[in-house]
C-alpha cells in the first residue's frame, strides 16, 4: 500500500475547521440544553457585536467604505444593516445601542440606500426595519424621525417598480424568487400606509403565488428551464408572509400545501450540524441562516411543523453554533472568505460587511419568534443533537418532459442528498445530480466541473453533461435506488436549459449497498462516433490520502475531519488515473471548507460502436467519523 499526504502548508490550511472563535458552547445536561442559556447566549452576542459595529460608523454621509475592516461598498449592504438594527430594536426592546438611538439610525440608512439607488432586497430590509418599530407611522420612532422631504425620500424607496414591472407582471431581468422580494415590499408598505394602490398590491401577491396553483408545490426560479433549490422554500415563505400581511387568506390556502411539503423535505434534508439545502448557489453560511429563519418560521405557524418544537429547537441550536463559531472574534465578521471556501460571484470582497449583518438581522430576528414559541409552549430544555431518523425516498419537484426532484437517503452518518435539477449555467457542479453532503465529497463552488458526473467532449469541441433535469427519472419503491436517462444532455457553456441530443442515451443507476453508493452508466450511441474526451472527478475534503489495491483492484481512500471515502472505477475502456492538489484554486473551495484533493478519471479518443452498450461503474463507500 502506498500512503501519502499532503504537504503542510495544505494540512495547515485545510485540516482546520476555519474556525477561530474560542466561545464556548452552553453547557450540555444529559445532551440538552438549557433553553434560558441559549437565549441568553444569543442576545447577548447580537448586543455585543452590533454595538461594535454601530461605533464604528462615524457618518452615514458620506458613508464609510469599510466597518471594523469589512467592506461595505457591495450591493444591499446599508439595507441590510438597518434591518439588523430594527430586528434587534424589536426583539431586545432597547432603542438604544453604543450611545446611539436605534430608530434615528434607521431613518438615516434608509435615505442612504435611497441616494445609493438600493432596490429589491435593499427595499424589503429597509421596509422590514421600518415595521419593526411600529406599525402605526404616527407613533413610530423611525418615521416620526423625518421631515416630510425625508419622508418622500423613503416613499420612493420602496417603489417596485425599481425592479418589478406592474403591466407585464414580471420581474425585471432576475430569478422568479424576487416575485417574492416585490410581494413583501408591497404588502408591509400598504400595511403601513405608505401604498395606497390595493390593485398593485392585490396584482403582484397574486402573481406571485402563480408557481402555487393548480396543485404546484414548488417554485421553478428560472422557469422553464427547472431550477429548484432552497428559493423554493424562501419563495413560499415570502408569499405567506405578504398574503398574511395583505389579508389575502384565499393566496394563503393556495401555499398551504407547499409549506407544508417543502418543510417536510427541509427536515428531511437538515445534517447534524443543521446544514439544511446542500445544493444551489447560496449555500455556507446561507443555509444555517435558513435553518435558523426556518425554525423562527415554524415557530409563529404551527401548522407547517415537521416534528415537534423541541425537535426543531435542536436544529437551531446546531445552526447557531456553526454560525457562532464561524464567526470570528478578532476581526469580528462572518469567515466567508476564509482559505478554502467559497462563494458564488455576487458575493464580493465589497460585501463582506453585509454577509455579516444580514447573519445578525436573520438571527435577531429568528431568536425573537424562537424563544417566543419555547416560552409559550414551556420548552426549556433543547435537545443537543437533531432527531434524524433513516430515510430513504425520492422527492419530484416537477414531472413531465423534464422531470426534476431530489434523492435523499439517511442513515446515521451516512446520508446525501442527489438533485436532479438545472443551475444557473449548465454544468456547474453546485447543482450537478450527484450525492451532495456525502461524507469527504463536495462540489467546488460554482464553478463547471464535472463532480461526480462525466462530461462529454464531442469531435466538433462541444461538451455535454447528463444534467440539466433529466428526460426519465425512476425511483425504486423503497428509496434505496434511482435510475435516471438522459437523452437530450446539457450544453456547457450554453443557456441554462439548452439541450442538445447527441445521439447518445446516458442510462444511469445509483444503488445503495450498506454504507456504498454505487454509480454505474450505461452508454449507447446510435451510431458509430468517438469521445474526443471523457472525463470525470471526485472533489474532496480530504487531507489525508492512501492508494490501496485488493486483487489487483485499485482503490482510493481519503480521510478528513468528516470521516473516510473510498472510491473505485471500472470501466469497459482504459481508465487514466490521477490525483489533482488544488492548491488555492477556485477548484479547492467548498461551501464550508477546502476541497485540497481531487481524483480524476480520464479517457481520450473513446469509441462507442453503434448501437452497442459501454458501461462504467464507480463505488463510493462513505464511513463518518468514529465518535
Amino acid at each position: 500500500m502506498f500512503r501519502a499526504s499532503l504537504l503542510l502548508f495544505l494540512l495547515s490550511s485545510y485540516a482546520l475547521p476555519l474556525r477561530v472563535s474560542a466561545q464556548a458552547a452552553p453547557s450540555l445536561a444529559n445532551d440538552t440544553i438549557d433553553a434560558a442559556v441559549l437565549r441568553a447566549e444569543v442576545a447577548d452576542f447580537l448586543s455585543k457585536e452590533l454595538a461594535l459595529h454601530l461605533a464604528d460608523i462615524k457618518s452615514l454621509n458620506p458613508p464609510p467604505d469599510k466597518v471594523l475592516g469589512a467592506g461595505t461598498t457591495g450591493e444591499y449592504t446599508w439595507g441590510t444593516w438597518m434591518n439588523a438594527l430594527g430586528a434587534y430594536a424589536e426583539m431586545s426592546g432597547q432603542r438604544t445601542l453604543a450611545g446611539r438611538d436605534l430608530a434615528h439610525e434607521v431613518g438615516q440608512t434608509g435615505l442612504l440606500e435611497y441616494r445609493l439607488g438600493g432596490t429589491r432586497f435593499s427595499q424589503l430590509y429597509a421596509v422590514l426595519a421600518l415595521r419593526h418599530f411600529g406599525r402605526n407611522l404616527d407613533t413610530n420612532p423611525v418615521w416620526q424621525s423625518l421631515n416630510e422631504e425625508e419622508r418622500a425620500e423613503w416613499r420612493k424607496l420602496l417603489d417596485i417598480s425599481a425592479f418589478y414591472d406592474p403591466k407585464t407582471q414580471q420581474v425585471i431581468n432576475l430569478p422568479e424568487n424576487y416575485l417574492g422580494v416585490a410581494a413583501r415590499i408591497a404588502s408591509i408598505s400598504y400595511q403601513l400606509g405608505l401604498l395606497k394602490d390595493r390593485a398593485l398590491l392585490d396584482s403582484v401577491i397574486t402573481r406571485a403565488a402563480r408557481p402555487f396553483m393548480n396543485g404546484g408545490l414548488y417554485s421553478d426560479d428560472a422557469p422553464p428551464t427547472g431550477r429548484f433549490d432552497r428559493y423554493s422554500n424562501e419563495y413560499a415563505r415570502f408569499v405567506w408572509d405578504a398574503a398574511d400581511a395583505a389579508g389575502r387568506k384565499d393566496i394563503q390556502d393556495t401555499v398551504r400545501p407547499s409549506l407544508k411539503a417543502q418543510m417536510r423535505l427541509w427536515w428531511d434534508l437538515i445534517q447534524p450540524d443543521g446544514y439544511g439545502y446542500a445544493w444551489g448557489r447560496s449555500l455556507g453560511v446561507v443555509s444555517y441562516e435558513d435553518t435558523l429563519e426556518i425554525v423562527g418560521f415554524l415557530a409563529r405557524h404551527p401548522e407547517f411543523r415537521p416534528a415537534p418544537l423541541a425537535q426543531l429547537a435542536s436544529a437551531y441550536y446546531q445552526a447557531w453554533r456553526w454560525l457562532r463559531h464561524d464567526y470570528n472574534d478578532k476581526t469580528h465578521v462572518l469567515s466567508v472568505f476564509a482559505f478554502g471556501r467559497g462563494n458564488y460571484a455576487y458575493i464580493t470582497r465589497e460585501r463582506e460587511w453585509q454577509q455579516t449583518t444580514s447573519f445578525f438581522g436573520k438571527t435577531a430576528l429568528a431568536h425573537m419568534l424562537f424563544t417566543e414559541a419555547l416560552a409559550k409552549e414551556n420548552v426549556t430544555q433543547v435537545p443537543a443533537e437533531i432527531a434524524r431518523p433513516h430515510l430513504a425516498r425520492f422527492e419530484f419537484f416537477r414531472h413531465g418532459a423534464r422531470p426534476a426532484g431530489v434523492w435523499l437517503v439517511r442513515q446515521g452518518a451516512f446520508s446525501f442528498t442527489l438533485p436532479v435539477s438545472t443551475g444557473p449555467k449548465p454544468g456547474v457542479a453546485d447543482y450537478l445530480p450527484a450525492p451532495h453532503g456525502l461524507t469527504g465529497f463536495a462540489a467546488p463552488v460554482e464553478q463547471v466541473y464535472p463532480a461526480l458526473v462525466p462530461f462529454i467532449e464531442l469531435a466538433d469541441g462541444r461538451v455535454l453533461a447528463g444534467a440539466d433535469g433529466a428526460d426519465e427519472i425512476e425511483p425504486a419503491t423503497d428509496g434505496r435506488s434511482l435510475r435516471v436517462v438522459w437523452r437530450r444532455w446539457a450544453l456547457v457553456g450554453g443557456k441554462a436549459g439548452q439541450l442538445v441530443d447527441p445521439h447518445i442515451t446516458s442510462e444511469v443507476a445509483w444503488r445503495l449497498e450498506g454504507t456504498t453508493l454505487t454509480r454505474e452508466e450505461t452508454l449507447t450511441s446510435a451510431e458509430e462516433i468517438t469521445l474526443r474526451r471523457w472525463w470525470v472527478a471526485v472533489p474532496t475534503t480530504a487531507a489525508e490520502y492512501a492508494l490501496q489495491f485488493d486483487n489487483g483492484q485499485r482503490r482510493d481512500r481519503f480521510a478528513s475531519d468528516e470521516g473516510t471515502l473510498a472510491v473505485s472505477a471500472t470501466a469497459d475502456w482504459p481508465l487514466r488515473v490521477f490525483l489533482h492538489a488544488t492548491g488555492d484554486s477556485p477548484l479547492g473551495r467548498g461551501a464550508r471548507k477546502g476541497l485540497p484533493l481531487h481524483l480524476i478519471y480520464e479517457t481520450r479518443d473513446l469509441h462507442l460502436a453503434a448501437h452497442k452498450r459501454a458501461h462504467w461503474r464507480m463505488s463510493l463507500a462513505a464511513e463518518g467519523k468514529k465518535r
